[in-house]
């Protein structure tokens, strides 16, 4: 992904050379293979050697640069040491290493890579759980998605949301969410406009690459630019502060959560609510380094904070898929289903359109 723009490397100047130099080692340190593999074109720093040494123009990656060198899981990378740069649409001046380095060479290679970063505050990219459509994630991003929402009931509503999420520095996360949303009114008449704009920022409270436990705080503003008058938002500034926490699970499998309050400032147009929310899945990665398909289960609950009020449950089983070889396109299509209090409450089809644009762009990386 950008990830490795490892691409124009591991490999140099002359790729068979280096082939022939990583072969023949037995128990060798993740710092020999890298001299023997990686060097020529890397550099002893990780920060790649200057174009007049190695003979091309490609830029290099600098494995120093904690920004560029943490946001990726392990095994993107590995994908791109084993099989060589066009695995994800990269250049083929990174060669294939798979056939001459084993399994545990590769992964001692890359845990020498990954100490170039010197800065231990950033958190690692296999933190970086897929995306349900509802609950919100712990990690960190530089992402945009355009979230889509059609309702099944008598009424009908239809909804986009976009969002556009920046990180800022190792942990956190500013973000701004605009709703263009069309609903019908008792008359039969569709309404739409924007909706209620919202503003957000998230921090990594705690993070654990051992176990892959990563949790964040996050405060969101909700501001009343919808017409609550047309049915397009509630005609009242609510904030939102919530935790999110990620847990990776054996055999690619994962748990996320997050748990909050929604304060309106004038309860008499919108009370206030808890919610919290569970998000159960597993990735599965075609023919080993192709696209990831991530299959997720979500519950949701929800109580407004009155006395005698029920928690309302919905389930959302959907289903994630990376479409571009690089990894940073995806959609992610499912169904929220209420399970209690169904009166008013129809099932609605929920899909969104990701785009990490830190990775590449809109047509990069197929």
């Amino acid at each position: 992904m950008r990830v490795i723009l490892l691409t124009a490397a591991l490999a140099s100047v002359g790729s068979s050379g280096l082939l022939a130099q990583a072969s023949g080692r037995d128990g060798q340190s993740g710092l020999d293979l890298y001299k023997g593999a990686c060097i020529a074109c890397h550099g002893p720093d990780g920060r790649g050697m200057p174009q007049s040494v190695v003979g091309f123009d490609l830029p290099l990656p600098d494995f120093a640069d904690c920004n560029f060198a943490t946001r990726e899981p392990n095994p993107d990378w590995l994908a791109i040491m084993h099989e060589g740069g066009p695995v994800r649409a990269f250049d083929r001046k990174m060669p294939a290493f798979g056939q001459v380095l084993t399994e545990d060479e590769l992964e001692r290679t890359l845990a020498y890579v990954r100490g170039f970063c010197p800065n231990p505050s950033w958190p690692p990219g296999d933190l970086n759980l897929p995306r349900p459509l509802v609950t919100e994630k712990a990690y960190p991003e530089d992402e945009a998605v355009l979230t889509t929402a059609i309702g099944t009931g008598e009424s009908g509503s239809f909804g986009n949301e976009f969002l556009y999420e920046h990180r800022i520095g190792p942990r956190s996360q500013y973000e701004v969410v605009v709703p263009i949303n069309m609903a019908q009114d008792a008359s039969g008449t569709w309404q739409h406009g924007l909706g209620d704009v919202a503003v957000a920022f998230k921090h990594v409270l705690y993070f654990d690459r051992s176990p892959g436990t990563i949790l964040s705080a996050s405060g969101e503003v909700v501001l009343p630019t919808g017409k609550e008058t047309l049915g397009l938002g509630k005609g009242v500034t609510v904030f939102e502060p919530f935790v999110t926490f990620g847990q990776v699970l054996p055999r690619d499998a994962f748990i996320q959560a997050q748990g909050g309050f929604e304060l309106s400032t004038n309860t008499d147009l919108s009370g206030h609510e808890a919610f919290w929310r569970v998000t159960l899945g597993k990735s599965y990665i075609q023919n080993r380094f192709g696209r990831t398909w991530s299959p997720m289960v979500e519950f949701l609950a929800a109580r407004e904070l009155d006395d005698g009020e029920p928690v309302v449950w919905d389930f959302v089983p959907q289903l994630q898929i990376t479409l571009s070889r690089r990894q940073h396109i995806m959609i992610n299509a499912g169904v929220r289903i209420p399970l209690n209090e169904r009166d008013g409450r129809s099932p609605q089809v929920l899909t969104y359109f990701l785009w990490d644009w830190f990775d590449g762009g809109l047509f990069d990386g197929w």
